[in-house]
């Protein structure tokens, strides 16, 4: 697989939780050599002061984990108005496919199954990015469209004033 390594500047930043310290470093090295910036955290609650830290582009975290879950970690992401289109996709085992449907439930955009092959994963964290960053330029193009159909009520309106005044 290709992997693209973009400008500095424009490399996502991935949050990674994931309790287990050695699966954290793996994902967090696999990831920054993939060429993104990578935040770990080892749990929901820390996850959670990371997204209040930085911008982050994505959440890729465990589903179970103890104290705060994947699923609730991900119900907290969503049920905060700055963070509520930030992709958040949740690994979870083969043998756990009711933890995939609560993930899902949560508002997860995406469940990941272990085992997994790094390339896919990598892949499907690259297209849900892709997506998010569309989705955040139509949201931008809307808002100066919005605001050029104000600007031109406002001349239609003067317009309008002027060709009223010019009448008497």
């Amino acid at each position: 697989m290709q992997i693209r390594h973009p400008a500095p500047d424009e490399r996502p930043r991935i949050l990674v939780v994931e309790p287990n310290r050695t699966n954290l470093r793996v994902m967090t090295r696999r990831l920054a050599e993939a060429g993104y910036r990578v935040t770990a955290a080892d749990n929901g609650e820390a996850a959670i002061a990371e997204l209040y830290r930085l911008p982050i582009e994505l959440v890729l975290a465990e589903l179970n984990m103890p104290r705060m879950s994947g699923a609730e970690l991900t119900r907290a992401i969503r049920g905060e108005v700055q963070w509520n289109d930030i992709p958040v996709m949740l690994i979870t085992g083969k043998s756990d496919p009711k933890g995939a449907i609560r993930a899902y439930e949560a508002g997860a955009d995406d469940v990941i199954l272990k085992p997994f092959h790094f390339e896919v994963l990598i892949a499907r964290i690259q297209r849900r990015i892709d997506r998010a960053r569309s989705i955040e330029r139509l949201k931008h193009d809307n808002a100066a469209l919005d605001a050029r159909v104000v600007e031109r009520a406002i001349q239609i309106g003067e317009l309008k004033d002027a060709l009223a005044k010019a009448r008497r």
